[in-house]
């Protein structure tokens, strides 16, 4: 026999609508941009810093997840809330592809730890995709890359499906190979293309 007592009408909250989520705007929009390096992903600074405002000029608009002030390539802007929130919550695990020039000469086995995940202060991270890649045909960074003249460098390209702050990077270090340029190429099924620093096209 249950003799539990039962819950009283009185202790549920009455007259409170259940919280619905925000419709759709009424012209949504999907931006993608290649954001510049030395950019802040946000559309204002009190410290007067480059800035999203420096490029885009459409009102209403928010990034869709973030894209280093150091790092390059493909962020996506929307109005849209809910797509907003399907294209950053990592319960989605959305593709991400970057190509991170790093120093040194990878090794199979420094690949092989960087697919399997390597651990970071964090935690271990979720398997990758990552391939050694001639080097890509890239737009001139400003300012360039400081190489060192005695270590070779080499491009990888690195898919992951979670997104812990500076993650690419800090994978790359974990395995003896620090990352000097990285450049997001593709979101999902949404790819950077052929858009310049600064430039950028409706989806």
């Amino acid at each position: 026999m249950n003799t539990r007592p039962r819950k009283s009408a009185q202790s549920r909250p009455t007259g409170q609508p259940r919280r619905q989520a925000a419709p759709p705007p009424a012209n949504p929009k999907l931006i993608a941009l290649n954001k510049p390096f030395d950019v802040l992903t946000q559309f204002s600074d009190d410290q007067d810093r480059a800035t999203l405002k420096d490029f885009v000029d459409i009102p209403g608009v928010y990034p869709a997840g973030r894209l280093d002030r150091d790092s390059e390539g493909l962020l996506l802007l929307t109005n849209d809330g809910r797509l907003q929130a399907r294209i950053t919550d990592p319960k989605h695990k959305l593709a991400k592809t970057y190509w991170a020039q790093v120093e040194g000469e990878p090794t199979e086995e420094q690949l092989q730890q960087l697919r399997a995940g390597p651990v970071l202060n964090d935690g271990p991270t979720r398997p990758a995709d990552v391939e050694q890649i001639a080097e890509p045909t890239l737009w001139p960074r400003n300012p360039p890359v400081r190489f060192r003249k005695n270590k070779p460098t080499s491009w990888l390209a690195i898919t992951i499906r979670e997104g812990r702050n500076r993650q690419v990077r800090r994978m790359t270090a974990a395995v003896g190979l620090p990352t000097l340029r990285l450049v997001r190429v593709r979101i999902g099924d949404w790819v950077l293309q052929n858009l310049q620093p600064g430039e950028w096209r409706e989806l």
